[in-house]
């Protein structure tokens, strides 16, 4: 006599992948993508103040860090498919919280914002969807387009709390403290869960998973990767440049430092649905037809800045 297996049902609240889905999305809050990309445009006003920098060569920490992090992103996605995702995001999350931290000890010698953050950026992906897509996807089928959602929703709760509490912090304590705290609070949130983001029966699902995808060679002769390739550097290129100096063009133009802030946040106020409802849409329409529409839009918003 056999016992029956029960079935996982994706559309279940108590199925466990969720609770994958909203560790990887705690992940994805203090990740490179959140943390970093959303408050530079903060601490670049008085890096440049406090030192003498130029914003030029103060904006160029950020572009070696998005450079390290597109040259590193290969490499990262080896092992990715070889081990469990947590065994790269924990490392990870730990050196991107320590590496952010020692932003604090920073001296007046410019090489050394680079060097801090060119180490931001070998991890940067580890620390992002990068690793933690890895493990949810091996989890879904049916509502995996929600449950990405799910994850990348992090990233849109990070970008309304990070820019206001790192003003916050900088307006009561100075930006080396403000510096020091934002660090330990990646390290404080991300490693606990971090060791929740686990493959659906372990990496030999995982490795099975990728195993029914199209080899290396094959994607990179493939048409749709390069027009995804292309699309993402177009969007990170435009957006990017913009978001890193936002809160400094504002604060030319006569707006308040946290009302600065406050409208960069306001970016993932409306993220938060945006993502929830990209998801939806994801899993009942053809999802090129979906990014195009969403990428017009974005590309209008940056027009109209």
């Amino acid at each position: 006599m056999t016992s029956e297996v029960p079935v996982l049902n994706e559309h279940s609240f108590r199925y466990a992948g969720w609770r994958v889905a909203l560790a990887a999305s705690g992940c994805v809050f203090v990740s490179f993508a959140s943390l970093l990309v959303f408050t530079f445009s903060v601490f670049l006003k008085p890096w440049t103040g406090e030192f003498g920098w130029s914003r030029e060569s103060t904006s160029l920490a950020f572009a070696i860090a998005a450079m390290t992090v597109a040259l590193c992103s290969p490499p990262l996605g080896l092992p990715l498919d070889r081990y469990p995702a947590r065994r790269i995001l924990l490392p990870c999350i730990t050196i991107f919280g320590c590496a952010f931290a020692s932003l604090s000890l920073m001296t007046p010698h410019i090489w050394h914002l680079y060097a801090v953050f060119f180490v931001l950026g070998i991890v940067g992906n580890g620390t992002a969807q990068l690793a933690s897509s890895r493990a949810v996807t091996t989890w879904f089928h049916e509502r995996r387009g929600v449950a990405l959602a799910v994850l990348m929703t992090g990233g849109s709760i990070g970008v309304m709390i990070w820019p206001p509490l790192t003003q916050a912090l900088i307006d009561a304590f100075g930006w080396r403290t403000a510096a020091a705290v934002l660090g330990a609070i990646v390290l404080a949130i991300g490693v606990p869960l971090g060791i929740h983001v686990k493959e659906r029966g372990g990496a030999v699902v995982a490795r099975e998973h990728s195993a029914s995808g199209a080899s290396v060679a094959e994607g990179l002769r493939s048409r749709v990767f390069w027009v995804v390739v292309i699309v993402l550097f177009c969007g990170s290129f435009s957006q990017n440049g913009a978001i890193t100096h936002l809160s400094a063009m504002l604060t030319d133009r006569g707006v308040s430092a946290s009302g600065a802030a406050l409208a960069a946040s306001s970016m993932g106020a409306t993220a938060v649905i945006a993502r929830m409802t990209t998801g939806w849409l994801l899993d009942r329409f053809f999802a090129p037809r979906v990014a195009m529409i969403l990428l017009l839009i974005a590309a209008l918003g940056a027009l109209i800045l």
